[in-house]
């Protein structure tokens, strides 16, 4: 396999804090020999586990990039036992132009494990595949809905193979103490950063903190207080790990969304009308959306059903609907300790 053609500044794993960038080879009409820059942090001090910290996998979810850039800014060497290393805006360009994928329109989380000899996303996915992620312990990847979906805040996982894996997942995704906990599948292609870092064995932690185009005050507390105490359950950080107990909170419920059929697809294309929110309660065969038809006020809307009673996930929040496009996901509710039988 070829090296890698992505530069890094610093020098992976040394002790104390290094602050500097990936260097991604670019070329385009403006220049024959450009980069795109990634800022890169590392803090590291004495034996202890390692974790990464992403942010910015998609370009317009800006909760993860933001929590990531304050913990860069402000860890120190003396604040970790073992390595810290953070990418707060992976897809620098995408979060610059305010979208989900990259200018040339391919989705990054989609990518892996990338080429080094392939198209610009392959090669940043390959030097993650190759020379990041097998530095490392855990893996946090945060992500929203973006402009296009309002989920209510949740970390998430797949439900991976490996009993002990999926147990130190689990874990380490419930320390982020939101209401609920999402168990997700693939549904849009394949390639994603999780899988091919839960192929290597990683504990993943991986969120979707609400979403709808702007972020809410309660939204960043959550993205910040949920990083820093899944850093503190993985050992890095110094603390008392806090639980929903500690809280005061009542149990984390499980969103268990496995199921195709909760990925519920607008049946027409047109003007949604939403008809329930994030976090709510529905039945089986309940209206969860009507699809107006702007020119034809002559005909009913077109009604969007619930496959399944569950929990709803999330909800699309673009009125603007295409048929095929998912408008609500639902998920069975269930208890932490179910995820360990499945």
């Amino acid at each position: 396999m070829s090296a890698s053609p992505i530069g890094c500044s610093i020098e992976l794993g040394k002790p104390g804090r290094q602050s500097g960038f990936l260097r991604l080879p670019r070329s385009d009409d403006t220049s024959g020999w450009a980069g795109t820059m990634i800022p890169i942090v590392s803090v590291s001090s004495g034996d202890g586990p390692t974790a990464l910290v992403l942010g910015g996998n998609h370009g317009s979810e800006y909760e993860g990039q933001v929590a990531a850039m304050n913990l860069a800014r402000s860890l120190q060497p003396e604040d970790v036992t073992g390595t810290i290393i953070i990418v707060p805006v992976i897809s620098v360009l995408a979060s610059l132009a305010g979208t989900r994928l990259w200018p040339s329109g391919v989705d990054f989380n989609r990518s892996f494990p990338g080429s080094p000899t392939g198209t610009p996303n392959e090669q940043l996915a390959d030097f993650f595949t190759r020379e990041l992620f097998p530095r490392v312990d855990t893996i946090i990847d945060m992500h929203s809905g973006g402009k296009a979906a309002r989920f209510t805040p949740v970390s998430h996982m797949h439900v991976v193979d490996d009993p002990e894996q999926r147990a130190r997942m689990l874990a380490a995704g419930l320390a982020w103490n939101t209401d609920f906990f999402f168990l997700y599948i693939d549904i849009a292609g394949h390639g994603l950063l999780p899988v091919v870092a839960e192929e290597q064995g990683k504990t993943v932690v991986t969120t979707e903190l609400g979403g709808g185009g702007g972020v809410s005050a309660e939204v960043h507390r959550i993205a910040a207080s949920g990083l820093a105490n899944v850093l503190r359950h993985e050992g890095l950080l110094p603390g008392e790990v806090q639980t929903r107990e500690s809280l005061g909170l009542a149990p984390t419920v499980v969103i268990d969304s496995r199921d195709p059929d909760n990925y519920i697809p607008a049946t027409d294309s047109g003007l949604m009308e939403i008809l329930v929110e994030p976090g709510e309660t529905v039945a089986a065969d309940q209206p969860v959306a009507r699809i107006h038809h702007r020119q034809r006020l002559d005909r009913e809307p077109e009604v969007v059903i619930a496959p399944n009673a569950g929990v709803v996930a999330a909800v699309r929040s673009i009125s603007n609907v295409v048929q095929g496009e998912v408008v609500v996901v639902v998920g069975t509710a269930c208890a932490p300790d179910d995820v360990l039988a499945f």
